[in-house]
């Protein structure tokens, strides 16, 4: 199979996604530190340039974020052909295989996680990001924002304006959506 890889920008000037035509893993995953790296062969490697500052996976694609000072136009390309080069060489994304989705609570609970899942999630990755809910208490739903979502001037908008009015929709026992800080 003939690798290509093309970039888009994300809602955070700090971040580059770079997607290729092959599926890398199923789910997402999120290298947001060199240590936490050690189980993913090709994170590890991205780490390996002075300028990467954290590497987040899903499905077809890897987002990078760059060190302060680095320009995009200085690396892209450098970037690019890694990520061809790792992917046609089957760098593994991570050593274990992640588990299936599997969501658990109250039918409440269970609700607010479909529509996560369903609706939240791939508009989420579409930026480069990903969700993930973390608990439901007293009419607050508190989620993770991780890859180009962490640390991403838009994503409280996101948070407000989006996936808390979709939520309060959906679910009226939903009051409010915080983010839980990584």
């Amino acid at each position: 199979m003939n690798i290509n890889v093309y970039t888009e920008s994300t809602p955070n000037p700090a971040t580059m996604k770079f997607i290729v035509n092959k599926l890398l893993i199923n789910g997402s995953v999120d290298y947001a530190t060199k240590e936490s790296a050690e189980k993913s062969p090709f994170a590890k490697e991205l780490y390996k340039f002075s300028f990467v500052n954290g590497v987040f996976f899903a499905s077809n694609f890897v987002t990078v974020t760059k060190t302060e000072g680095t320009e995009w136009d200085d690396v892209e390309p450098i970037l690019k052909e890694f990520v061809k080069g790792a992917v046609e060489a089957e760098l593994q994304v991570q050593l274990e295989e992640q588990e299936e989705v599997n969501f658990e609570g109250t039918d409440t609970e269970i609700k607010i996680q479909q529509i996560l899942n369903d609706y939240v999630r791939p508009a989420v990755e579409q930026d480069g990001g990903a969700i993930s809910y973390r608990s439901f208490d007293a009419g607050v739903v508190t989620v993770e924002l991780r890859g180009s979502c962490s640390g991403c001037p838009s994503s409280i908008i996101t948070l407000k304006s989006g996936i808390e009015n979709l939520l309060k929709r959906m679910v009226p026992e939903v009051t409010e959506v915080v983010s839980e800080a990584l």
